[in-house]
């Protein structure tokens, strides 16, 4: 791939006589998409940056490169970083200095072990240098927009003072292969990760040797350089350490999300509390003076979380979203508020809008707050005036957005949109006007074998229910198209936004509908559909689910006696309840999924939430396992062992019931028809773009069997349980 400005990624293959029809078409085709995330723009907006994720050479990870994407939509977008790690965070100093993480090799210490280092790339142009390395790598960067002021987010064993002490430390553990941690509280680990022996910490990134005696950081500094009150990331000879700035008594198991105030000054964070009984609660705001390091409580309400949001352009205020703890009769219900950053003071903002708001910037002028929500299916942009809680839609189109960055002028609003029509893509929103235009991105977007329509129905109760409907191309051969129903996670969520990991797309290639509904449970409908299914799993979700798919299937273009159903997470849970419930589908793919809800809530990582969701009984009532013995569809099973949200336990044990207790056992010579794919080192997600191939290999050919009748699949040659092509025959 050439490294010039003009330099562009295409979605197939340049050989007319291997393109698949689309890439959704070929899963290798598929993996190898360039995939693009993340936006940050530099203070004074000139300059935007994302990132764009391509399959490695080996064809087993994904590597990010950084891009520049010209706000003015004149110039193609550019490469600006290269390397087999990749780089990932990118932030922009008030100077214009892009900071960034990266695990790539110092290229001024040939020796340095590899871990996510601290790098800058120069706002006048140049190569990129490590600014800081250390110990445990560091995680993230904030800057602050209108001053000389970096915040670093790191990892720091919970025996150290000092960053001499902890780098101590972390040799030691190295020296010993000690990789054990003794803990004393809860929670211990976090999606697909132990927590602990260290935790996430703050610290501010100042030039200079360390005043404490620390060594240096930067590989390459010999002189002190400048005084260590200005930062010099473009010098080669400065040295650079961290200050520790959030050392008050609180656990930051779950990690920090740091809002700088825009001249510096200060940040307010949210602290992790752990409580009695293994309950957690990210309630205690926090505000950290970033000279002095003295911190000092805002906020800190017993029985509810809060996230905390942008820092207004004067510094007074902030927003934050405040959320009571949920009971199992009453449901989550998250809210904004404008925080006093001197008092702690909270103000009730937009709370007669039905939605759940994120707040992602401050008007220039402070009038006003630009918010992303989920609505119908989609993710607009909102603006709310801070004054009177005023809601304007500002973009109508189908699609979802994230990243959100404002001009400074507050003119324009730059993100990164996406739809199921396409992925994710870096675009321009005029803020009076609400018209999108799309620049010039790293990615051309790529071909869709099919058309999507919005589809809708009314419930047993009356209530409307939506989703989408995917069709494959052409028109629908006799009989109409083989359905599958794919219900979505969370449950808290929408099918709004294009996902790598769950994609209709590649089953429309090959002549599936695929219906996308948003049950009972489901974001941006209101609070009181979520309520319709809250500690009632099995009830309003499953019945929602039903009437949609009954309402596809009456169509001329859906063949109803060919369907399937699968899901993940949730929707595996959700998948196994239809298995228990209806005989309809042909067969059931069910992924990281609950199965016994009474041995889940413990052994989850966030038990301490789980409990507040719903009580013995309901979890009695709403328990996918007592209904095994009506099961007679084939069921596939998919779990990764490093799955932390749904332990294993909760695959195994589905297995072990399928297979002993269903309504289609085991045959007496073992044989069955349901079938476990078993991933030892994925997490909830199959993240490597191998076994992202043989997931859908697997789930491909399970249908194909059962939904469209053709026959027992031959299992990719990469499981082993065929023949190598290269001998057969």
């Amino acid at each position: 791939m050439r490294a010039d400005r003009n330099e562009r990624m295409t979605s197939t293959p340049d050989s007319p006589d291997n393109t698949p029809a689309t890439p959704f078409h070929d899963l290798d085709a598929f993996t190898a998409l360039p995939r693009v995330a993340g936006l940050t723009l530099s203070p004074d907006g000139a300059r935007l940056v994302t990132t764009v994720a391509t399959r490695d050479a080996k064809g087993t990870g994904y590597a990010t490169a950084l891009w520049e994407v010209d706000p003015a939509g004149e110039r193609p977008a550019h490469r600006l970083t290269r390397s087999r790690e990749g780089e990932a965070g990118a932030q922009f100093a008030a100077d214009g200095t892009l900071f960034f993480t990266s695990a790539r090799p110092d290229p001024a210490d040939a020796e340095a072990e590899k871990r996510s280092a601290l790098w800058a790339l120069p706002a006048r142009g140049g190569e990129a240098r490590v600014v800081l390395s250390r110990p445990g790598g560091v995680a993230a960067v904030t800057c602050a927009s209108a001053a000389d002021r970096v915040v670093v987010t790191a990892d720091r064993l919970l025996g150290a003072t000092t960053e001499a002490e902890h780098a101590a430390l972390a040799q030691t553990r190295k020296d010993a292969g000690v990789d054990a941690i003794l803990h004393t509280g809860y929670p211990i680990r976090f999606w697909d990760h132990d927590l602990g022996p260290a935790r996430p910490e703050l610290f501010v990134l100042e030039a200079g040797p360390d005043p404490q005696g620390e060594p240096a950081t930067d590989a390459d500094a010999a002189e002190p350089g400048p005084a260590a009150s200005g930062l010099a990331p473009e010098a080669d000879d400065v040295a650079h350490h961290l200050r520790h700035v959030s050392g008050f008594p609180r656990s930051h198991a779950f990690g920090i999300g740091a809002q700088v105030a825009p001249d510096g000054s200060f940040l307010i964070t949210t602290a992790t509390t752990a409580e009695a009984r293994g309950n957690v609660r990210e309630g205690t705001v926090v505000r950290v003076d970033l000279a002095t390091g003295e911190h000092r409580v805002l906020h800190d309400v017993p029985g509810e979380d809060v996230a905390v949001g942008p820092v207004s352009h004067d510094g007074t205020r902030a927003v934050v979203v405040r959320t009571p703890d949920s009971t199992p009769h009453s449901a989550v219900h998250p809210r904004l508020y404008v925080m006093d950053t001197a008092t702690g003071q909270t103000t009730p903002l937009a709370h007669g809008w039905d939605r759940w708001a994120d707040v992602v910037a401050w008007l220039p002028d402070d009038s006003a707050v630009i918010a992303l929500a989920d609505s119908e299916g989609r993710r607009p942009v909102f603006r709310i005036e801070v004054a009177t809680g005023a809601v304007a839609q500002v973009t109508r189109e189908d699609e979802a957005w994230t990243d959100v960055v404002l001009s400074p002028d507050g003119a324009t609003a730059y993100g990164v949109r996406s739809s199921y029509l396409f992925p994710p893509e870096v675009a321009r929103i005029d803020l009076a006007t609400g018209e999108v235009t799309r620049l010039p991105n790293p990615v051309e977007r790529p071909a869709i074998p099919g058309t999507l329509e919005d589809v809708e129905t009314v419930a047993e109760d009356g209530t409307r229910v939506r989703g989408w409907l995917v069709l494959p191309e052409g028109e629908a051969p006799a009989g109409g198209h083989p359905l599958l129903l794919w219900i979505h996670g969370g449950p808290l969520g929408s099918w709004n936004a294009w996902s790598w990991r769950w994609t209709p797309w590649i089953m429309a290639a090959r002549g599936y509908a695929v219906l996308l509904p948003d049950p009972a449970l489901s974001t941006g409908y209101g609070q009181d559909f979520i309520e319709r299914g809250w500690g009632r799993w099995g009830q309003a979700p499953y019945t929602d689910l039903m009437a949609l798919t009954d309402a596809v299937v009456a169509r001329e273009d859906v063949d109803g006696d060919r369907t399937a159903a699968m899901g993940g997470s949730f929707g595996g849970y959700m998948a196994n309840w239809v298995a228990g419930h209806t005989d309809r589908f042909r067969c059931v793919v069910t992924h990281a999924s609950l199965w016994a809800l009474d041995g889940f809530g413990p052994t989850t990582d966030a038990a301490f939430y789980w409990a507040r969701e719903m009580d013995e009984q309901m979890q009695q009532e709403n328990s996918p396992h007592r209904f095994v013995g009506e099961i007679v569809s084939p069921m596939l099973v998919i779990h990764g062992d490093k799955d932390y949200r749904v332990p294993i336990g909760e695959g195994l044990r589905l297995w072990s019931d399928l297979l002993a207790k269903s309504g289609r056992p085991a045959a007496a010579d073992g044989t069955t028809d349901h079938r476990f794919l078993y991933f030892p080192h994925e997490n909830h997600w199959i993240f490597a773009p191998q076994h992202a191939k043989v997931w859908y290999e697997v789930v491909l050919g399970f249908l194909g069997e059962h939904v469209l009748d053709a026959g027992a699949p031959v299992a990719p040659e990469t499981l082993g349980l065929t023949r190598p092509s290269s001998t057969a025959g």
